[in-house]
């Protein structure tokens, strides 16, 4: 198995990246082989300051960089040797199984899309987080980004790609799936949450346990909580300020550490035709090392392949 990582996206590019990799190498199997992607002159230094051999990992050479700022659609018309749009090539021609970074999210996106594109049938791929239970467990929330208008459709397969995902990758059996709403009745919410919940509660495609409310989202009612982007985003980040306020307040504990970014390194984009992670842009070396655990079990779960079963 190969996994591409691009050791030039992110805000501390590529000594982050780079130190992520070496520290995911004893994390790994010997049958994974982690494939940097960018600029090789300078990974290849950067190993040599951490005596670490050039070929614990493959180099594929990318000398141009797509910046944050950048639109992603000119900028990878314009920057066919860009490390993003190289490792969409070899993604695309499976000289990797997997591609990671954390660089421009629009262009991670765009890329996939028009390299190995959506799996037929989803009308949207998306993207996911996880919400630490209280009782000790994990639950997923999609979208948290890519899509911030959805109609109700759209919604429903949310709800069936955060399934497939919490059962095949997290090892969830039989999970419950939860519209985030403003209230447990099928008549609460705008119309599209109303939409949304008449479809669902009769589905045969996953085990739906009705809306969830904000106060319930870090409880046990649901494993996987479908809502818009727009407000998978606001509650994301809202979990987020309030790890850090805690770290800032010099306050411990043991529940609100789950809610660090760094220990799950970043998300595959669910509903393409191959294995596609982003990552914070301000990602450290743990988030890189955690992201390349995480690229390895998705391959594992052959996860793209389970999704284009369901819709096919």
């Amino acid at each position: 198995m190969k996994i591409g990582l691009d050791i030039m996206g992110g805000d501390f590019a590529p000594s982050n990246c780079l130190e992520g990799a070496i520290d995911a190498l004893a994390s790994l199997p010997a049958d994974v082989r982690i494939v940097l992607i960018g600029d090789s002159e300078k990974a290849k230094a950067y190993l040599k300051t951490k005596n670490v051999a050039e070929d614990a990992f493959d180099f594929i050479h990318a000398a141009d960089v797509i910046e944050m700022g950048e639109h992603p659609t000119k900028a990878l018309a314009q920057k066919p040797n860009s490390s993003i749009a190289v490792g969409y090539k070899l993604l695309k021609e499976n000289g990797i199984q997997s591609f990671a970074s954390a660089g421009n999210t629009g262009a991670m996106l765009v890329g996939a899309m028009f390299s190995v594109k959506a799996i037929s049938g989803v009308i949207r791929p998306c993207i996911t987080s996880i919400l630490p239970k209280i009782n000790g467990g994990f639950g997923i929330i999609l979208d948290v980004g890519t899509n911030a208008d959805c109609k109700p459709d759209v919604l429903y397969q949310f709800a069936i790609l955060g399934s497939v995902f919490a059962k095949e990758v997290y090892k969830i059996a039989n999970p419950k799936i939860g519209l985030l709403n403003i209230g447990e009745e099928p008549e609460k919410g705008n119309l599209v949450a109303q939409a949304a919940h008449a479809l669902m509660k009769d589905s045969k495609d996953f085990n739906f346990v009705g809306n969830v409310e904000g106060l319930e989202v870090f409880e046990d009612k649901a494993d996987v909580i479908v809502c818009d982007g727009f407000t998978g985003n606001v509650l994301l980040k809202t979990a987020e300020a309030f790890y850090s306020l805690s770290k800032k307040r010099n306050i411990s504990d043991a529940y609100f550490d789950k809610f660090n970014y760094e220990l799950y390194g970043g998300t595959p984009i669910l509903g393409v035709n191959s294995n596609v992670l982003i990552a914070h842009g301000k990602s450290s070396a743990l988030a890189f090392k955690n992201m390349m655990v995480l690229s390895k079990d998705v391959v594992e779960a052959n996860l793209n392949e389970k999704i284009k079963t369901v819709f096919q």
